[in-house]
């Protein structure tokens, strides 16, 4: 009879179906384990005897219940003595005892086990018998394996780890990701990526949104972020890998969430940008002394420097000359002026035009960066900052910029000791301010434009545009 029929409830088992008593009950359960597990009563005669225990041994359970201890046929004769005592002692124990034993299986094998046995009670409280549930000792070393690398993955590792839940949320953080994010490590969990990361999130939301969905990808993603702390957002490169966590448990793979791991390459990824830059400039500089060799005119040579210059580099660029020919270090002190000489289009991109003949001076105001250049003999940096965009507008107005314009760099243009003006690179909202290793890139133009400015007055060719006689 059911437990539910015993105690007067309704058996929700229905009229039809079989009554299951308690024995019954066990039995499924027991069959049902992932470990082995056999149990002996008091005289050391198997009682219990499960399917694992059959798979791992071969010996069923008919074959198994009702023999007085495993001598002859679950363990060597030679070893009988020591295994039976091991584990008949645990009756009068307290706790559990662990075990490795080598038993036999039914082909004549030999397989190296590791057990847990412990005491089983009677009403009474008296040992009543003991079981043991054991496994093959190569699988209970892969299960410890996996539990001691995760402790560590969480612990120690020198990468960030962090498991990240269905809902892309953070529920376990090791301390490298930790400090990664600048953050303590359980006021990361549960909190949006959104929260930490002030850039990159949508591209890492999407590696872990695709990783729930296919799995892993088959090579580590390079993810530009920036990282929100108390001192401001910081921009930093992670190389992560993902992979898809699923329960062992489910006969369907059921996606527990996404293991997101990462390091730290910043500095490395940015060395290797300003290598490849460096090999970028390196080569528009070279092919630009081969175009300007074959210029006839020195100050064509001039222009065609400026427009292998303005590639990658700025959207726009300027030359001015200085207004009745090149400043020595030792001329008077006079009011300084200068006179447009070429400028790429402020439009559609093309090559630089030339400014005409005229000669008339540009209306530069006092403080313009292109005057404090030439006065300085130096290169100067300037820049709108931030600001709403009709500010920027007026600011590169005012200053007889284009009005896209938010960042410029004023290089002077020398040769021969002697100043003969200011070359200047225009950049928008689209690009970054100018660093420090563009100012060495546009005063190497620089010089090469001066040089050829300076060969064209020597010529008779440096007029105030392409062709101009002087």
């Amino acid at each position: 009879m059911s437990a539910s029929r015993r105690s007067g409830t309704t058996d929700e088992l229905g009229p039809d179906e079989p009554e299951r008593d308690g024995a019954d009950l066990l039995a499924a359960l027991l069959d049902g384990m992932d470990a082995a597990l056999c149990a002996f009563d008091a005289d050391g005669v198997v009682t219990h005897w499960n399917r694992e225990a059959e798979r791992i041994l071969g010996w069923s359970a008919a074959e198994a219940v009702g023999r007085r201890g495993l001598t002859g046929w679950a363990v060597r004769s030679a070893d009988a003595g020591e295994v039976e005592t091991r584990l008949l002692s645990a009756m009068h124990a307290p706790g559990r005892q662990v075990h490795e034993f080598a038993l036999v299986t039914k082909d004549g094998g030999r397989v190296l086990v590791r057990t847990q046995s412990a005491a089983v009670r009677g009403p009474d409280g008296k040992p009543a018998g003991v079981y043991c549930a054991f496994s093959e000792v190569h699988a209970q070393i892969d299960l410890e394996r996996s539990i001691a690398l995760s402790e560590a993955l969480f612990e120690d590792a020198s990468w960030g780890v962090v498991l990240v839940d269905a809902d892309l949320r953070p529920a376990v953080v090791n301390a490298h990701a930790a400090r990664a994010l600048g953050i303590g490590r359980t006021a990361v969990l549960g909190r949006p990526l959104g929260d930490l990361l002030a850039q990159g999130v949508e591209e890492l939301e999407s590696a872990l949104t695709h990783v729930l969905a296919e799995g892993a990808p088959p090579a580590p993603a390079e993810i530009w972020v920036s990282v929100r702390t108390p001192e401001g957002d910081r921009r930093r490169c992670w190389r992560c890998g993902f992979v898809r966590l699923a329960s062992p448990l489910a006969e369907e793979p059921v996606p527990l969430g996404v293991g997101w791991l990462f390091q730290d390459v910043t500095e490395a990824k940015q060395s290797e940008q300003e290598g490849s830059l460096l090999r970028f400039r390196t080569n528009q500089l070279h092919r630009a002394a081969r175009a300007a060799a074959e210029c006839e005119d020195p100050a064509e040579a001039a222009t065609v420097h400026l427009d292998f210059a303005l590639a990658g580099f700025a959207d726009h660029a300027l030359i001015d000359k200085v207004a009745g020919g090149p400043l020595s270090d030792s001329r008077p002190a006079g009011p300084l002026r200068l006179v447009r000489f070429a400028a790429t289009p402020s439009g559609a991109p093309g090559p630089s035009l030339a400014a005409g003949a005229a000669g008339l001076p540009v209306r530069y105001g006092d403080g313009h960066p292109a005057l404090q250049c030439v006065e300085r003999a130096g290169t100067v940096r300037a820049g709108v900052g931030t600001v709403p965009p009709e500010q920027a507008r007026a600011w590169a107005t005012a200053r007889q910029w284009p009005p896209e314009t938010v960042h410029a760099l004023c290089a002077v243009l020398r040769s021969r000791g002697r100043t003969l003006g200011v070359v200047s690179f225009l950049r928008g909202a689209g690009r970054t301010q100018f660093e420090r290793t563009d100012l060495a890139y546009a005063e190497d133009v620089a010089a090469r434009i001066a040089a050829a400015l300076d060969l064209a007055t020597a010529v008779g060719r440096g007029g105030e545009g392409h062709g101009a006689q002087g």
